[in-house]
């Protein structure tokens, strides 16, 4: 287990190398110049050579992208260059928390549902309700999570106001408070992720019940709940568990269209601002922070895999 928790921080760090280069060399190409955009339009060019200057733009290639894996190495990414003065981590620390609340409060709502329509579906497997919530999950899926939050927004939040409309919930707002603004984004997360969360456990359920596992505990004389609870869950959750780490980078950095349509201060929104503005070292540091929480959450994914699965410990063993 040790030997594969050390070979996969080895390959994520290489990941995250690979990740930075690409990165880089595309900030590198836009078409837009951050010392002419802070100069402003009528600069002078000495003012936007003092700026490049200031700002280590005009250092070689290979110098700059040296200065970035020191701050990578020291997550310290100096200052934005869209709002001088103010540091970086500054700005990446709340938008980081903000999408963590968010994801947090959507997995909360979105895992127990999901998971129990697609136990159930296993269970009533080739019934209507098996088909209804196979239907269902589709349609939802199919649905991107910004179109679903406008029709959330316009129906709950602006036709009926039962929430906010807008998820920027202001500084006095307290736990509860903050909960009540964001949870009409969570409900579009969770009406897009149910249908594929709910799919996948169906999958691993109806392998898990055609087993010989679950037939022997079946003759065994165990009831059908403790059948699931004992032998079902822990084999037809995997695929969940695995798919759901793998998601995490996303749910973290990709809900860019579902945070502009609630105006929700999250880390993807901030990426977007910081590739318009543009702002590197901002813009840098959200794709790391994005880069390192699929990282973690897909070794979690892989270690919880293993304590579900003695067969997978084995492997990892072997690793």
């Amino acid at each position: 287990m040790l030997r594969f928790i050390v070979r996969r921080l080895l390959l994520s760090l290489i990941t995250l190398f690979l990740i930075l280069l690409v990165v880089f060399a595309l900030t590198r190409v836009f078409p837009s110049d951050p010392a002419k955009q802070l100069a402003g339009p009528f600069a002078s060019p000495e003012r936007v050579a003092f700026l490049e200057e200031n700002l280590g733009l005009d250092d070689p290639l290979p110098t700059q992208f040296g200065r970035l894996l020191r701050d990578v190495v020291t997550l310290d990414f100096g200052e934005s260059f869209s709002q001088p003065g103010v540091r970086v981590l500054d700005l990446i620390r709340p938008a980081l928390w903000n999408s963590a609340k968010l994801v947090g409060l959507a997995l909360l709502l979105t895992l127990p549902i999901s998971i129990f329509g697609g136990l159930l579906a296993a269970r009533k497997k080739d019934t209507l309700l098996d088909r209804s919530i196979v239907s269902f999950g589709l349609a939802s899926a199919s649905i991107p999570d910004f179109v679903s939050g406008v029709l959330l927004q316009f129906l709950i939040g602006v036709k009926l106001g039962w929430l906010p409309a807008i998820s920027n919930a202001p500084a006095e707002a307290g736990f509860f408070g903050q909960l009540e603004y964001i949870l009409l984004p969570a409900l579009a997360i969770v009406f897009v992720y149910f249908g594929y969360i709910a799919r996948i456990t169906r999958a691993g359920a109806i392998t898990a019940f055609e087993s010989d596992y679950t037939r022997t505990a079946y003759m065994k004389g165990l009831s059908t709940g403790k059948v699931v609870r004992k032998h079902v869950m822990k084999n037809a959750l995997q695929p969940t568990v695995a798919v759901t780490g793998t998601q995490m980078g996303y749910l973290f950095g990709g809900l860019v269209g579902l945070e502009v349509v609630f105006n929700y201060p999250g880390l993807g929104r901030l990426i977007l601002n910081a590739a318009t503005a543009p702002d590197f070292p901002l813009l840098q540091a959200g794709v790391v922070s994005v880069a390192i929480i699929f990282m973690i959450s897909t070794l979690f994914a892989d270690l919880l895999i293993a304590w579900m699965n003695p067969r997978a410990r084995i492997n990892l063993d072997d690793a």
